[in-house]
């Protein structure tokens, strides 16, 4: 299962099964799960901790050292979940001393050309699409998706379920379960065909758009919004995530689109 045109540091904790493809490069400290499979010409770097039956594809880079300028050496990792697919020439960097770890959930996938840099974490059934890159202690909530050529402000966080039209550029925070698209990144409606996919029912998602009509249709500002939220709406799951996240919001959330924008569609 390990080409003999490969390199595996002697340190490096491989689970019997795991499969090597010529000419790829395992550091110290490295520990990959069972079934998982390394293509030619990968880089696993000190710290990586990657799960079972993943697929890392040639030429990605894992666990090199955060592009940080206050990085000083210190010892941080790389946390990979089972079952995720990292395609070609993807960049994942460890963590710095901010939070230690760089963390890409379970079910995964990370296509071609993509960047996570240090501190980011990822969710479960996430998906980064094609040349999407993501500056450091990005969050992401599980099944949010990204679509091509995103580029992701440092500190921003990705509600779960939340979409991301291609080439957006994203510096503020977007909230949980919505759809987010056009110049500037504005709101672009509730992504119902997602949450369908994934077993909401049709109930849970009008209970979304309820919240989300008040937050961004009623010409209130954001505390305006919450307060008349948890005052005159039932109390669910979903709601009450919603509120907890913008409250939360360092850097405050993308709004409705308006006039003045850039895109005149």
């Amino acid at each position: 299962m390990i080409h003999p045109h490969t390199y595996i540091h002697p340190s490096a904790k491989l689970a019997t099964n795991v499969k090597v493809d010529p000419f790829s490069v395992i550091h110290s400290n490295v520990e990959i799960g069972e079934g998982t499979w390394i293509g030619s010409n990968v880089t696993i770097m000190d710290g990586a901790r990657i799960g079972k039956n993943c697929r890392i594809f040639p030429g990605a880079v894992i666990s090199a050292i955060p592009q940080d300028l206050k990085y000083e050496g210190e010892v941080t990792t790389v946390e990979i979940g089972d079952n995720t697919t990292i395609r070609e020439f993807v960049t994942i960097n460890r963590g710095s001393k901010d939070r230690w770890v760089t963390q890409v959930g379970s079910n995964c996938l990370i296509m071609a050309y993509s960047h996570i840099a240090h501190d980011c974490k990822v969710g479960d059934y996430c998906i980064m699409s094609n040349n999407t890159q993501m500056a450091g202690h990005v969050e992401m909530g599980d099944h949010a998706i990204l679509a091509g050529m995103c580029a992701i402000h440092q500190f921003v966080k990705i509600g779960q379920h939340a979409f991301i039209a291609g080439g957006s550029l994203v510096s503020k925070d977007v909230p949980p379960y919505i759809k987010a698209g056009r110049t500037p990144l504005s709101y672009a409606g509730v992504n119902s065909v997602g949450l369908k996919r994934r077993g909401f029912t049709v109930s849970r998602i009008n209970q979304i758009l309820d919240v989300y009509r008040i937050i961004y249709n009623r010409g209130l500002n954001t505390t305006q919004a919450l307060h008349y939220i948890e005052e005159e709406l039932p109390a669910t799951d979903e709601r009450d995530e919603i509120v907890t996240f913008i409250q939360e919001s360092g850097r405050g959330i993308i709004k409705k689109y308006g006039k003045g924008s850039i895109d005149e569609e």
